[in-house]
């Protein structure tokens, strides 16, 4: 199975990044996580994105916040799919982060997840590896089947209480 690669633009992003980590291993999806800066070390992102593919990167994840370039940094050097996580920082709640992320030109398409949104981007890799994948789809299915079940239970108790 090709495997997950998470950046985030520094460790101050981990507490969110954990939330898409504990998914992939939920998922028993392999990843690797590096803190690569698109404005610090742009060197060591662009050579990150040029061989992801040759070291088994199947899905990038890439979470920045303020600017958040990292994410088409990543994409404008790979022909991998690459999934943004903007990040919410002291400065604009991360609307900033979540424009920089989701407005992309054309030609370098980055798939952008809600601000924080770590666990979508995690489930969103995970459906891009179970294109080809049968095994991972079924857990998938099964997940949906879990929430929907879930949901119709708190549904009852609603309705319990108040009908």
């Amino acid at each position: 199975m090709k495997k997950v690669a998470i950046i985030m633009g520094s460790d101050s992003d981990l507490p969110i990044v954990e939330k898409a980590i504990q998914v992939l291993k939920q998922y028993q999806v392999p990843f690797e996580v590096h803190v690569y800066s698109a404005h610090r070390t742009p060197e060591e992102a662009r050579n990150f994105a040029l061989n992801a593919r040759k070291n088994n990167i199947g899905v990038i994840i890439a979470a920045a916040g303020k600017a958040a370039h990292l994410a088409g940094a990543i994409a404008a050097n790979t022909t991998l799919p690459v999934i943004g996580i903007p990040i919410k920082s002291s400065t604009l709640d991360g609307l900033d982060a979540l424009l920089s992320t989701v407005q992309m030109p054309s030609g370098v398409p980055v798939a952008t997840v809600a601000i924080d949104g770590a666990e979508n981007s995690a489930i969103l890799a995970i459906q891009m590896l179970a294109i080809n994948d049968e095994a991972l789809c079924e857990k998938l299915e099964e997940a949906k089947k879990e929430n929907e079940r879930k949901v119709l239970e708190k549904n009852e108790k609603i309705l319990e209480k108040y009908n």
